[in-house]
């Protein structure tokens, strides 16, 4: 072997010892994509979904034991959901957000044929026609994937900078944007309507409202948006539009003789209880009296709070509600970080998504909030619900590790 091959294999060592020096500076240095990562909506977020797991394994073991299933099944498809679904958000945080722009027509158009699927071919799962089922016991909601979708395709329009009259670069949205969104808006609501899943339209209605205020639109809108509303809401009423047990869901909260008389009545008399039993302290994971009695209905799903009520007490729960702050404190500081206005609008719609969901959810296990079938964030049971959350995780990290201000300035 001549001088130069010799030199050349003693040196490789050398040459690749320092390429990994390199890498791993990269990795550990101060602007490392790992380094600039939120970590702190990460570590509320794995915790809120592990806790989940453990009350959704309390709610469903001893169901499954009594027919000779799997007891462990539940928690094990909750922990496989979870494993997707940081797949999905690690996922959504590699394609930089700003060139998401230009892919935001083909999510909404998707989530449009998702919708119109789940009417064609969809099951009726709890009187919803929402459910699109697939091998292995596995359930698709179509209508969870609508949430991201609708968020990024509103901010993709309301962020775009427009020209004003005199010829200056604004960038707020005028009257034409705000119709455009609620004529997009309108359609993605009519499919859900039409399943129906009045709880997700409440979302997505939510959501624009905040996306809409945020953005600068003109304040006639968003006035004029909340008495449309209501107006709204009292119409399905007054003229019976929604199915008989949505009607019943909506009387028994507003009215306590039809609430005394009714299935859902019952159902959140249950839940109350439930939660009423676990005092400061809770009886206990795996030992609640209501929960394990199975008294609580789609206790894994909606009514997850309640095992967290009775199980772990009002510490317990309370905690659940620290997290929830904790991830909606470090979305909307993302939102308020972000270089532009797409960005701060992502934000700004998982944050309306997230607090409303939420608020609904925990507020009809208390009876303040009527029964609407929306789950708790990152906490019940549900593939969809599980991948659309951390999907949304992942387009809050995207935001965060392309904005210029200081990572560490939470």
């Amino acid at each position: 072997m001549d001088e130069l091959g010799s030199t050349a294999l003693r040196s490789s060592p050398v040459a690749l010892r320092g390429r990994m020096g390199q890498l791993r500076d990269r990795a550990s240095g101060r602007h490392s994509p790992l380094r600039r990562l939120d970590w702190v909506l990460m570590g509320a977020v794995l915790a809120l979904s592990v806790l989940g797991a453990l009350l959704v394994w309390s709610a469903t073991r001893q169901r499954l034991a009594d027919v000779g299933g799997d007891p462990n099944d539940f928690l094990k498809r909750h922990l496989l959901n979870l494993t997707i679904g940081l797949v999905l958000a690690a996922g959504a945080m590699l394609l930089d957000y700003r060139l998401l722009r230009a892919y935001a027509p083909f999510v909404y158009l998707g989530s449009l044929v998702g919708l119109v699927a789940v009417l064609l071919v969809g099951s009726t799962i709890n009187g919803a026609h929402s459910w699109i089922v697939l091998p292995a016991g596995f359930q698709l909601q179509p209508s969870e994937f609508a949430k991201v979708a609708l968020i990024v395709g509103v901010a993709m329009i309301l962020g775009e900078k427009h020209d004003s009259r005199e010829g200056v670069r604004s960038t707020r949205p005028g009257d034409v944007d705000v119709i455009v969104v609620l004529a997009l808006t309108l359609v993605p609501i009519g499919l859900i309507m039409l399943q129906p899943d009045f709880g997700t339209v409440m979302v997505l209605v939510f959501v624009i409202l905040g996306m809409l205020a945020v953005s600068g639109a003109p304040r006639r809108w968003v006035l004029g948006l909340l008495l449309g509303g209501v107006l709204f809401g009292a119409a399905i009423l007054q003229f019976h539009l929604l199915k008989p047990y949505q009607e019943a869901r909506l009387t028994s909260f507003v009215s306590a003789n039809a609430a005394t008389n009714s299935t859902t009545g019952y159902n959140v008399d249950q839940a109350k209880t439930a939660i009423a039993n676990g005092g400061i302290y809770g009886r206990g994971l795996l030992h609640g009296q209501q929960t394990q009695g199975q008294f609580v209905p789609e206790q894994q799903t909606d009514f997850v709070f309640t095992v967290a009520g009775e199980e772990l007490g009002f510490l317990g729960s309370g905690g659940i509600l620290v997290a929830l702050g904790v991830i909606l404190w470090r979305a909307l500081s993302i939102a308020k970080d972000s270089d532009d206005s797409f960005g701060a609008l992502v934000g700004t719609g998982v944050v309306c998504w997230f607090a409303f969901q939420a608020f609904v959810n925990i507020g009809m296990t208390l009876g303040i909030m009527p029964v609407t079938g929306l789950p708790l964030p990152f906490v019940s049971y549900g593939g969809s619900s599980m991948f659309a959350n951390m999907i949304a995780v992942g387009l809050l990290q995207n935001v965060r590790l392309r904005s210029r201000t200081d990572p560490y300035a939470l």
